[in-house]
């Protein structure tokens, strides 16, 4: 996925100059400003999501601290950049620091504080920070966001979560365009 992704990325341009001598030149403005607008989208929640996982790198390396565990930094860092992909932050994130808690403290008691400082990080992720941080920069109200959240999750597993939001989100540019052109027709004004 990386390499895919820096080769569109570097060739992006290209792409799109390509792709858009294949529709008709009547069609082709508008078709460039509406593909740019959802290229705006994609990056507003690259960048929200970004925003997400050092949130959650803070709030579970803060907990982890609390906790007393000595790698807290370390491992907080760590889930919350694997948070990229949904849900694997929080799964890396519990099981190393339930293995390093219970190397450092002998006790399978302070494994269910671990447990907690996880549980609250995502439900805070989850009711807050994806809603507000990504629903918002991508124009998504937050029950739009959950409900994108479910139905990809329900359609396609795991990638459906992955890629829920950007699709939702480039869904809405073109359905937001649609809806523009139909009230600007004589259909809706019934001429």
């Amino acid at each position: 996925v990386p390499v895919v992704a820096f080769y569109l990325l570097r060739d992006w341009d290209l792409l799109m100059q390509k792709a858009l001598r294949m529709i008709p030149m009547a069609w082709q403005e508008r078709t460039a400003y509406m593909a740019g607008e959802a290229d705006e989208v994609v990056g507003a929640f690259l960048r929200g999501q970004f925003l997400v996982m050092c949130a959650l790198g803070v709030i579970y390396s803060t907990g982890l601290w609390l906790v007393g565990l000595q790698l807290a930094l370390l491992l907080g860092v760590l889930a919350g950049l694997a948070s990229i992909v949904p849900y694997l932050g929080f799964m890396v994130g519990i099981v190393a620091s339930c293995i390093a808690a219970y190397a450092q403290f002998q006790d399978w008691k302070v494994l269910l504080w671990v447990g907690l400082v996880f549980a609250i990080g995502q439900a805070i992720e989850s009711m807050v920070l994806t809603p507000v941080l990504v629903g918002d920069r991508i124009g998504l109200h937050p029950v739009a966001v959950i409900f994108s959240l479910m139905a990809g999750g329900q359609q396609a597993g795991f990638v459906g979560v992955m890629l829920a939001l950007p699709l939702a989100a480039v869904i809405m540019v073109f359905m937001r365009h649609a809806v523009n052109h139909y009230r600007s027709s004589d259909l809706y004004h019934g001429e």
